[in-house]
C-alpha cells in the first residue's frame, strides 16, 4: 500500500468509521478497490499521480463497477495526507446515507 493508502486504511479498520465495515484490496469484476464498504456498496480509490494518465482507464472501471449498483469515491493521494479529517467526513456521510 502506498502511503496514503495506509493512512486511510488505519482509520477504515475494525470498523472505526461508524462501524462500517470496510475491506482493502477487494477485487470487483476483476478490477482491484482499493477500500470497499459492503453494507454501503462504496468503493473509496485512493489516487497517485499515475491516475492523471489513465483517466479513460479510470472512467472505463468506473462505469463497470456503477453498473453494478455500486458508488465510486475517488481521493487523492495529497488528499488524504493532508486533508484526513475532511475525507473521513465525506467518507462518513456517504456511509450513512445508505
Amino acid at each position: 500500500m502506498t502511503a496514503a493508502e495506509t493512512c486511510l486504511w488505519s482509520h477504515l479498520r475494525c470498523n472505526q468509521l461508524g462501524g462500517a465495515h470496510f475491506r482493502r484490496q477487494q477485487i470487483i469484476d476483476g478490477f482491484v478497490a482499493d477500500f470497499y464498504c459492503h453494507s454501503a456498496g462504496l468503493i473509496v480509490e485512493v489516487d497517485g499521480g499515475i491516475h492523471e494518465e489513465q483517466a479513460e482507464y479510470d472512467r472505463t472501471r468506473d462505469a463497470v463497477i456503477s453498473a453494478r449498483g455500486l458508488s465510486v469515491v475517488r481521493f487523492t493521494n495529497d488528499q488524504v495526507l493532508s486533508e484526513i479529517e475532511g475525507v473521513l467526513a465525506e467518507i462518513a456521510k456517504i456511509v450513512q446515507a445508505s
